[in-house]
């Protein structure tokens, strides 16, 4: 019967040999703030660079690994110069802005809700809106994502809730974050990604 074999070396990585299964059957920790990969797939979850969302009408994100099963897309007190909804869209090699089978409610004065095939939409009740929280993307089966999460819509003390899906033509590798109609402004705030 096989045994497991720990090694170590002087610049402190440790190799873990383990009766192989599958592949070599060899684990490799690194040293120091190393991060561990098991079938190529990083242990860490890993932030993209933050993006200020005072400007422009579009922010987008590129990079995405292959391998990346969960992406949350992260708003700081985000708004647009309009009531039209924010938009995130996805997408492998181009953003795709087809497809989606999105939905969002806001509970106001009264239950408001809306839908769109673009995007992911968010509802956003006034141009003043700040938007904070997260939205979730996880990888359900092949290039199939699925959308959900909340956010409080902080200037007026209520909050937006929103779900969906959308098939891409390959491995998601971008995020983009505009509005319906790819034509408002952005007026406040950060946005930032991260995926594992």
């Amino acid at each position: 019967m096989s045994s497991v074999v720990i090694s170590g070396d002087t610049s402190g990585s440790l190799t873990l040999t383990v009766p192989a299964i599958a592949g070599t059957g060899t684990l490799t920790l690194p040293s120091g703030t190393g991060t561990v990969a098991v079938n190529g797939v990083s242990s860490n979850i890993v932030s993209g660079t933050a993006q200020n969302s005072t400007s422009g009408t579009s922010l987008l994100f590129t990079g995405v690994p292959s391998w990346a099963k969960r992406v949350a897309v992260i708003f700081n007190g985000v708004s647009m110069n309009n009531t039209n909804q924010p938009l995130v869209q996805i997408g492998s090699g181009s953003v795709t802005s087809t497809g989606y089978l999105s939905y969002t409610s806001v509970m106001d004065t009264a239950v408001a809700s809306t839908s769109s095939t673009a995007g992911f939409i968010i509802y956003s009740n006034s141009s003043s809106a700040l938007l904070y929280g997260v939205m979730m993307l996880t990888n359900i089966s092949g290039n199939t994502w699925v959308c959900s999460g909340n956010m409080a819509i902080g200037s007026t003390a209520r909050s937006t809730v929103f779900g969906g899906n959308v098939t891409l033509s390959g491995a998601l590798d971008r995020v983009n974050i505009t509005s319906v109609g790819g034509t408002q402004t952005f007026t406040a705030g950060s946005i930032n990604i991260q995926w594992e």
